[in-house]
């Protein structure tokens, strides 16, 4: 111990000595650019990082091995030296058949993972015919009715052969249900399906807005949807608790970090209370988070992430497998940083970020397509996003070594900094009654909006530089070409229901719309009841509009 001291002594006196003599000179010629340098978050930033930022800091304690507690430096011991993270493209638009033929596309190119996005009616709870579906079927994503669409999404796609993201969130589990059924028909057993269930409610009603049902019924879906993978689909990832809609609402790096954990102690809490051991179901637990320009605070939010979850999982809930400690996600580049204006530049932008979710340790990545800020990709911006994650793999090195940047001062100082703001966050929520009390009053919306603010104003007034927004700009006319959804979309959705209707047994669409308002009305788990309902050809906006009739609809009224 005395000998680290000296050390530091020693250290301590060379930085004097270099800043005195070396430094000094250089600012007083040469001003630095700033008075001042910080993250977005407004953590501050050193010019120069050392082993004294690092005093007393304890290897074991904070970095660990890979695969290790506090899983600082990764979920797996090899991490991508023993397999590459999975790559997994968002896709969907228009109808089953027309997004099939794009999935079928990625997977031909190389994409070794599904990532669905479905459109607003069908996240929302109306069918394609519904008045309130008008001008949206198939506009941000496939259009997802019942169990024929989705039958006709995966046909021809083995389902025992290829892992399935869902963003879908109120309607999780009536899409979860209907994967079930499609892996049956295709003779594959729930159990041997796998993927993850976005399904989380709680960021819809901070970020998004896609919510139904008040918070109660919700979260009753939630945990009888984590029963269910917990006892009939354990490759299945019940949940993927996300904070990639959070950031694009405006939170920084810290933010995004404490309010994503947040509503992860919420779900924890609510299955617990609901009579799940928190070792059943804690492995099927998944993240989501959002990769942006801010190099090295994106890679350090990563690290902190993983290592303030494992400690959360263990100490505060006492889960005793080690699975249970890990934080696994899934990261998506950042859409709110892409630009209409020169959109090639994007290109760069998804690189960048792409990059630094690897060398963050990701299990799964979505590389945004270029051309995305003007309107859907096109299969050849697609291409070219799925290429940027192949030439990281392949040709970078970066997936050669865990956690390369494991041990240098800036990372781990910024790391630690990042975990120590989460957690001062995480402890004023827990001291206003957690994150549901949290969200009602409108603290966490008021905390996202204020970041969103001063983000924007640093942007409108120059201080924050976008290349080709505010700064390098040109009056050329965008040339690159945009992806239109064609209108018939609409109409040919609204004819396959029509078509659907008149040929199911409609006695039997009843008696499972009966059944399922029954248990919904008691305690059992809806799951099993909305995978009749599916079987019985019942369509998604008939389930909702059951489920309304009992559960009411949520109506936000914030108090600030």
């Amino acid at each position: 111990m005395a000998e680290r001291e000296k050390d530091q002594e020693s250290l301590r006196a060379a930085t004097e000595r270099w800043e005195r003599e070396t430094l000094a000179r250089t600012v007083e010629k040469a001003p630095e650019r700033k008075a001042a340098f910080a993250t977005p978050s407004g953590l501050p930033l050193k010019r120069c990082y050392t082993p004294l930022d690092l005093a007393g800091w304890d290897y074991g304690e904070r970095l660990g091995f890979p695969g290790e507690y506090p899983f600082t430096r990764g979920v797996q011991p090899t991490m991508y030296r023993g397999r590459l993270w999975t790559m997994r493209q968002y896709a969907g638009f228009a109808t089953a058949a027309e997004t099939n033929r794009r999935f079928r596309y990625l997977l031909e190119q190389g994409q070794t993972g599904l990532s669905v996005a479905f459109d607003l009616p069908t996240q929302i709870g109306y069918d394609s015919d519904d008045p309130r579906a008008l001008g949206e079927v198939g506009k941000v994503g496939v259009a997802i009715d019942s169990l024929a669409d989705m039958e006709a999404l995966f046909q021809g796609i083995p389902l025992d052969r290829v892992s399935t993201s869902m963003t879908i969130n109120a309607t999780a589990a009536i899409l979860l249900a209907m994967y079930v059924a499609v892996g049956e028909r295709q003779g594959v057993p729930a159990n041997a399906l796998a993927g993850t269930l976005q399904n989380d409610i709680l960021k819809e009603y901070i970020a998004r807005g896609t919510y139904i049902f008040p918070p109660g019924p919700s979260m009753r879906l939630i945990t009888d949807t984590l029963a269910y993978c917990a006892a009939e689909m354990p490759k299945f990832n019940a949940i993927s608790i996300s904070g990639y809609h959070i950031r694009e609402a405006g939170a920084t790096a810290v933010q995004e970090v404490a309010f994503t954990l947040g509503d992860g102690i919420a779900y924890v809490e609510a299955a617990i209370r609901a009579g799940l051991t928190v070792d059943a179901f804690a492995s099927q637990l998944s993240f989501f988070f959002n990769a942006h320009n801010t190099f090295f605070e994106e890679i350090a939010k990563f690290r902190a992430a993983r290592r303030l979850w494992a400690r959360i999982m263990r100490e505060r809930f006492r889960a005793q497998d080690p699975r249970s400690w890990m934080l696994r996600f899934h990261t998506q580049t950042a859409g709110v940083t892409l630009t209409a204006q020169q959109p090639e530049n994007n290109a760069v932008r998804v690189a960048l970020q792409g990059l630094a979710a690897v060398l963050g340790g990701t299990q799964s990545l979505h590389t945004n397509a270029r051309d995305e800020a003007l309107g859907l990709p096109t299969e050849a911006a697609a291409l070219l996003a799925l290429r940027t994650q192949q030439v990281l793999a392949h040709e970078s090195g970066v997936a050669d070594v865990v956690d390369p940047l494991g041990g240098a001062y800036f990372v781990e100082a910024l790391t630690d900094a990042i975990e120590a703001e989460a957690a001062a966050y995480l402890e004023k929520i827990d001291a206003m009654g957690g994150m549901l009390r949290a969200i009602e009053v409108g603290y966490v919306q008021k905390e996202i909006q204020e970041a969103a603010y001063r983000q924007q104003r640093a942007v409108e007034t120059g201080e924050q530089l976008v290349v080709g927004l505010n700064a390098y700009t040109q009056e050329e006319p965008v040339k690159i070409p945009v992806f239109r959804v064609d209108p018939a979309v609409e109409e040919e959705a609204r004819r396959r229901l029509a078509t659907i209707r008149a040929h199911r047994d409609t006695a039997a669409a009843e008696r499972a719309l009966d059944r399922l308002e029954v248990a919904a009305r008691g305690s059992e788990n809806l799951v099993p009841r909305i995978l009749e309902c599916v079987k019985s050809r019942v369509t998604v906006g008939e389930i909702c509009h059951r489920l309304r009739a009992i559960f009411g609809e949520y109506e936000e009224s914030v108090t600030v």
